[in-house]
């Protein structure tokens, strides 16, 4: 059986790319297709597969400042030609189940969340941009719903991470859903000593929240560290007190040593799985 992955792009490993290579684990001559992929932030096992991007991959500063061309991204993902497999499985948090199949080619789709900053998150996402970029977003975003909720309707089996984004799925698509959890390798952690230190762990931007803790942090005075990036990161250092460490993206021995030896777990925000309180 020939199978291809969708994935909606390849820029670094987090929650939806771990699933990923569970599917490479369960498809091991799979071929993956993708937005764009920076190999240099991927796992050497997905990156074994034969990868193939899109046109986005090949414009200006494509990889690094991808989100800036959302408008193209269901255009791009239509262009994939995946006429010659028997099985797709698309990987979506993004447009990748924008792909276009035969009747006869059966198409799951595996959900971390329909887009959310078209659905559940559009406001707060909104709220981040300026006057001009309000009036356009509103316009692209207009487009992006009805070319979404039209696509979910030719999928043939949509798979939830969770409860959560299974009512998201009924919501914003209508389309009944079956919840597989992904996955959580709970045998690497441990417990050690509380050194008396709170702990965020994820990306910076708006939906984890991020903001929320360091602004309650800035007023209790207790210690937090901070382990991620992302786009609020320089505006978020600005704003943190001398209680508050910043100390980026961290390798998974790092973020284990931390989870073990810190107090509390600060997680403000309202996620589609939560990987990271389980962890």
């Amino acid at each position: 059986m020939k199978v291809a992955l969708v994935h909606y792009w390849l820029v670094d490993m987090r929650g939806g790319e771990k699933v990923l290579e569970l599917l490479c684990d369960i498809f091991p001559d799979a071929d993956i297709f993708t937005l764009v992929h920076d190999p240099a932030r991927v796992s050497d096992k997905i990156n074994s597969h034969n990868i193939t991007t899109s046109f986005i991959q090949k414009l200006p500063l494509g990889i690094k400042k991808y989100q800036q061309y959302v408008p193209l991204h269901p255009f791009a993902i239509e262009q994939f030609d995946l006429s010659g497999y028997d099985l797709v499985i698309s990987s979506e948090s993004g447009v990748a189940k924008g792909v276009i199949l035969p009747p006869d080619i059966c198409h799951i789709c595996y959900c971390h969340s329909p887009v959310r900053y078209i659905w559940n998150m559009y406001h707060e996402y909104r709220r981040e941009l300026g006057i001009l970029q309000r009036i356009l977003w509103a316009v692209v975003a207009n487009f992006m719903r009805q070319w979404d909720y039209i696509n979910a309707q030719r999928v043939d089996f949509f798979i939830a991470n969770s409860r959560n984004v299974q009512r998201r799925i009924k919501k914003y698509w209508n389309r009944e859903s079956t919840v597989i959890y992904p996955p959580v390798h709970f045998r690497k952690f441990r417990c050690g000593p509380d050194e008396g230190f709170y702990l965020f762990v994820g990306q910076l931007n708006p939906y984890k929240k991020a903001d929320l803790a360091v602004e309650a942090f800035n007023r209790n005075g207790l210690p937090l560290v901070i382990i991620g990036d992302g786009p609020q990161r320089r505006e978020l250092e600005k704003k943190a007190s001398g209680n508050i460490t910043f100390l980026g993206k961290q390798p998974d021995d790092v973020l284990v040593d931390h989870y073990s030896r810190c107090r509390g777990f600060i997680f403000p925000g309202e996620e589609d799985f939560g990987i990271t309180p389980l962890e």
